[in-house]
Order: structure tokens, then C-alpha cells, then sequence
């Protein structure tokens, strides 16, 4: 299993509305088939550029599922928030791949 994970610094003149469309953003990322789930981090640090960071994790079906929304959906979602947001936006994007997983059972 792999995480799609995209790190974005945000302008704080933006934040709220940032913040506003990255909550509609996920479902259509989601929409796309290639993640099972995502979840919404704020990144607890404080940034000598100043702002808000967040962490979105999208966790793929596979690394054919990963490849797929690289290839298919990508660059179109990407634009989106560069056109709405441009430089009051900073992404990068890591991808991890799950090891082994843990859980507690409490008994």
C-alpha cells in the first residue's frame, strides 16, 4: 500500500478560504478511484516563512492505482489550487510506502 502525501504551506492572508477548498478538493481527488481514504493533518510547526501548514495523506489502492492517478487526474487537480491560490501556496508532495501497520488490543 502506498500514501500519496502533499505538504502545503499556506499564506495566512488565505488560510480560511485555503482551507474552505481544500475540504471540497479531497472528495474530488477521492472521486477519481485511485484512494481508499484521505486524511486532513495540520503540520504542528512553526514555519520560519510564516503560515499554516497541513498535510493531506490519500492512501492508493496500489502503486497501478498510484501510477494511474499520476498519469489520468494529476496535473488537472493540481492547476486547480495553483489557479485559485498561485505563489499564497507552497506544495510538495512525497510518496510513502507502508511497511508493516500496528495496532493496540486492548483485551
Amino acid at each position: 500500500m502506498y500514501i500519496y502525501n502533499v505538504t502545503v504551506n499556506i499564506d495566512e492572508s488565505i488560510h480560511q478560504q485555503w482551507l474552505a477548498w481544500i475540504k471540497e478538493h479531497i472528495p474530488q481527488v477521492l472521486s477519481t478511484g485511485k484512494f481508499e481514504k484521505a486524511t486532513l493533518t495540520k503540520v504542528l510547526v512553526e514555519e520560519e516563512m510564516g503560515g499554516q501548514t497541513y498535510s493531506v495523506q490519500y492512501r492508493s489502492y496500489s502503486r497501478a492505482a498510484l501510477d494511474a492517478y499520476y498519469r489520468d487526474d494529476a496535473e488537472k487537480l493540481r492547476a486547480e489550487g495553483q489557479k485559485k491560490f498561485g505563489d499564497k501556496m507552497l506544495a510538495f508532495r512525497t510518496e510513502l510506502q507502508i511497511v508493516d501497520e500496528y495496532t493496540v488490543n486492548f483485551k
